[in-house]
This record gives C-alpha cells, structure tokens and sequence, in this order.
C-alpha cells in the first residue's frame, strides 16, 4: 500500500508544480503588460509637459523635465528587462538537449 502511496505523489507535485509554472507564466506575462502600459503613460505624460511647455500654459520648467526623466527612466528599464530576456532565451537556445 505504501509502494501505490508514493508512486501517486510524484504525480500530484508534478501537477502542482505545472500549475505554478501556469501561474509564473501569467504573472510574468502580466507583469511586463503592465510595466508597457506603465512606461506608455509616462512617455504621454512627458509628451503632454513638453507641449505645455512649448506652448506657454506651464511656467514649471523642472516638473516637465522630471516627468521627462522618469519617462527616460522607465524606458532604460524595460530595454535592460528587453535585453536580459533575450540574452535568456538565446542561452536556453545554446543548450544541448
């Protein structure tokens, strides 16, 4: 009886271990959905304080560059996570199987 016990367990945590893979994999996908939507809003707001700027409704030239820093920011940042993806999935492409 202890023999049909264990051989079922490797069956159930192989399961729960692709349940998690399936929940790692949405929260991945999630994650860099909203780190776009994110890094978007901040470009349009940059975009909006430079106009203002240019256009002589906003007098507050460092609100405008902050918003345009953390909009550079932002971007750097989603290039590099870009950047590491890619280096990761080139090196899982270079493994022998």
């Amino acid at each position: 009886m202890e023999a049909l016990t264990a051989l079922s367990a490797p069956d159930q945590s192989s399961r729960s271990s692709q349940s998690q893979l399936r929940q790692v994999e949405t929260s991945f996908s999630d994650m860099l959905t909203a780190m776009i939507g994110h890094t978007n809003a901040l470009q349009q707001a940059a975009d909006q304080a430079v106009e203002q700027v240019h256009a002589g409704d906003e007098k507050n030239l460092h609100a405008a560059m902050i918003a345009m820093e953390k909009a550079d920011i932002s971007l750097r940042y989603m290039v590099q996570v870009r950047n590491k993806a890619i280096d990761a999935y080139q090196e899982i492409m270079r493994m022998q199987v």
